[in-house]
């Protein structure tokens, strides 16, 4: 799949585009995008009061069913509270292996969820495990959805000790980047604040994915990995 960098959109940016800044231009700063995937869950609440304390805005790629249908409150603090309501499917299947009809019905169904809990459809979606090909690109540029991979994971799938998803985090994170976290682990929240820490002390400013690429804005269809 050919993909685009956030920092190579920014770049190639025309001088009339109208993407929105976060509290810094990345053109001119060192940014990164804290992003999580699969929730919203039990632990979300208390990430988002870390987000809340440590000024930090992120990107959430949330799941539909049991996750979207069980937190609506969640979802609605989320979007509240500044940070990017994005889509993560609604049952996690993996797209690739779907056809155009079943992707778009994994889609559809967890933008229509979120926009009723908060008035506004999606405009990022994040495939399951990062499976994407030509026939997910086109479902998503007719839904409107801009596709992001990421640069750094702690495949905190596989741990719960907070203090090796930190190591993993930081071994990887790098400018322009874009972490890939789950809200659904225990082990992960716990890892939060001493990654943010440690980042701010690199001299990183925390943006969420569509800030990462502005002024350039995300373009529906698109697979964007760092």
């Amino acid at each position: 799949m050919e993909t685009t960098a956030p920092g190579s959109a920014r770049q190639d940016a025309a001088s009339d585009a109208k993407g929105s800044f976060g509290q810094v231009d990345c053109r001119k700063a060192k940014c990164i995008a804290l992003t999580f995937d699969a929730g919203p869950a039990e632990d979300t609440p208390r990430l988002l009061d870390t987000l809340k304390e440590k000024k930090v805005p992120a990107t959430f790629f949330l799941l539909g069913k049991k996750h979207v249908t069980k937190y609506p409150d969640t979802v609605r603090r989320i979007e509240a509270e500044g940070h990017e309501v994005a889509n993560h499917t609604w049952s996690h299947e993996i797209l690739t292996d779907r056809t155009p009809a079943e992707i778009r019905a994994e889609l559809e169904k967890t933008q229509d969820a979120i926009a009723a809990i908060t008035g506004r459809k999606p405009r990022l979606m994040r495939p399951p495990q990062g499976r994407t090909d030509d026939k997910v690109s086109e479902v998503c540029e007719e839904l409107g959805l801009s596709q992001i991979l990421w640069s750094a994971t702690a495949k905190d799938y596989s741990t719960n000790d907070s203090a090796l998803i930190r190591k993993r985090i930081l071994d990887q994170a790098g400018k322009d980047g874009v972490i890939l976290l789950h809200d659904i682990y225990k082990g992960t929240v716990p890892a939060v604040p001493g990654i943010i820490d440690a980042l701010k002390k690199r001299g990183y400013t925390f943006v969420t994915v569509p800030q990462l690429m502005a002024p350039a804005e995300p373009v529906p269809g698109t697979v964007y990995r760092p």
